[in-house]
């Protein structure tokens, strides 16, 4: 496409500049280890709470809309949280396979792949094919590329967001049939219900509606679809979350703060929040790129590219806000965003003229990525012990036993312990008071670990089981 010589040359360089050869390779490479537990370094608690919602599906009610969690003590555990998309599709999956963590890896790994697909072909609608194919390489190589094969809807859910896109697009300018606009529909519900930042880049809709100047009746169908997605989304998070919460009596989901205080805790805390953006999002070169590319934008005037960049930018200053403190404590918030700084980065890519300095400034950015990513697919020795939780449990108490495990606010072992309970700091354990208050709602044992999660802590109980790695009490 860009070399002329060999027939051999043309050939590797036609691969070489085709995005789905680089879909196709890093979904072969992010298939190694992919049946590892969700012990990584990073978001181990946050994927044991998809897989617990997934396992409590598969073995103790199917009903999508009373997803359940373990740490919720004597309690149902039916709680409050992101519509369970992904969940949902472990059980699914299970009820085929029986049930194993690993399938919310691949399947999340499937998704975010095809996401990256339906982002080229969304950009092609727009952009040339040089520019459509640096931008999917970098997204690629984001932050996008640890979230896509981890248990956790990110990446899932910008990617069903982004293919429902694809076909709003497609139904407003090229086929108008129905079925790109349940397409888009149903990708765009799914997406924002799945979680909902993601549904921000809906914002893009009425620019595409203003964009198109042939059919009305096309826009008014998108206009009402899109109006039907805002609308479910907010009767499911601002009415069906907050009543199973009050109805369950246990809140987990995390629903935002004010605009102003999270506004505040924004400014007061600028540094972090705005590493998360040129460490996490694309890491520094693609950062500086990225940035480089927004200067050439505004000094050539592409209105093509900084009216959407600045649409994106605007709204998701309000994801910022309502996020507060948990937007620069928890990387993966800025996900939703990693597409619109990709596109930023591979426009500048894009106008550089000679083919082998563009693709040796990719390669740079996608080295960098891999090298300060690569990490976050080992886990370490100690924390694979935890694993064998449930093989202990089970010696001395049987699996209705409720149990209290000392992890703090981290749900994994938990999980691992294939029971349910309480998870508490060798603080509130050592209260005698405390103890006896959980006894009366039904504890039946408790967990010290020493190594992985939490720290040893000697308790005047009767010992059931004890080893370098935890400490099993009887109540």
């Amino acid at each position: 496409m860009l070399v002329h010589g060999t027939e051999n040359q043309y050939v590797l360089f036609k691969h070489l500049y085709n995005i789905k050869t680089w879909i196709l390779v890093f979904f072969l490479v992010r298939l190694i280890g992919i049946t590892n537990p969700p012990l990584e370094v990073a978001h181990s608690w946050r994927q044991t709470t998809v897989t617990m919602v997934a396992r409590n599906f598969f073995e103790t009610d199917n009903s999508i809309f009373y997803p359940r969690i373990d740490i919720g003590g004597e309690k149902t555990g039916i709680t409050g949280m992101e519509f369970p998309a992904l969940n949902y599709l472990i059980y699914l999956i299970s009820c085929v396979f029986g049930y194993a963590h690993w399938y919310g890896r691949l399947i999340n790994l499937f998704v975010s792949s095809i996401g990256i697909w339906f982002f080229y072909k969304l950009l092609r609608n727009f952009y040339d094919e040089k520019l459509s194919f640096y931008s999917s390489a970098i997204l690629l190589f984001s932050v996008w590329f640890n979230y896509s094969r981890k248990i956790m809807p990110d990446t899932f859910s910008v990617s069903l967001v982004i293919i429902g896109l694809h076909f709003c697009v497609q139904y407003l300018y090229n086929k108008h049939t129905w079925w790109h606009l349940a397409g888009y529909f149903v990708f765009a519900l799914m997406g924002s219900l799945a979680k909902l930042p993601a549904g921000y880049l809906l914002i893009l809709v009425p620019l595409f509606m203003y964009q198109n100047k042939t059919k009305t009746r096309a826009l008014y169908l998108i206009f009402g679809s899109t109006a039907v997605v805002m609308m479910l989304c907010a009767l499911y998070y601002y009415y069906w979350v907050p009543y199973l919460s009050r109805t369950f009596e246990f809140q987990h989901f995390f629903m935002g703060k004010s605009l102003f205080n999270g506004f505040i805790e924004t400014v007061q805390n600028l540094d972090l929040v705005t590493e998360k953006f040129y460490l996490e999002a694309l890491q520094i070169i693609g950062f500086v790129t990225f940035l480089l590319g927004i200067a050439l934008a505004i000094k050539k005037s592409e209105r093509r590219l900084l009216i959407p960049f600045l649409i994106l930018f605007a709204s998701f200053l309000i994801v910022i806000f309502k996020a507060g403190f948990v937007f620069y404590h928890h990387s993966y918030y800025i996900i939703p965003f990693a597409p619109a700084m990709a596109l930023v980065a591979g426009y500048l890519i894009s106008e550089i003229k000679q083919p082998k300095l563009a693709l040796f400034i990719l390669c740079l950015i996608v080295t960098e990525n891999l090298l300060n990513k690569w990490n976050d697919y080992q886990i370490y020795p100690k924390d694979l012990k935890i694993e064998t939780l449930e093989h202990e449990m089970n010696k001395y108490t049987k699996p209705t036993d409720l149990v209290l495990i000392n992890s703090g606010n981290v749900p994994t072992p938990m999980y691992f312990a294939h029971r349910k309970g309480w998870v508490k700091s060798n603080g509130f354990i050592s209260i005698k008071e405390n103890i006896e208050e959980l006894k009366r709602r039904g504890l039946k044992a408790i967990v010290i670990l020493k190594k992985t999660f939490g720290e040893d802590i000697k308790l005047d109980y009767p010992i059931l089981g004890d080893s370098e790695w935890y400490c099993i009490y009887k109540i």
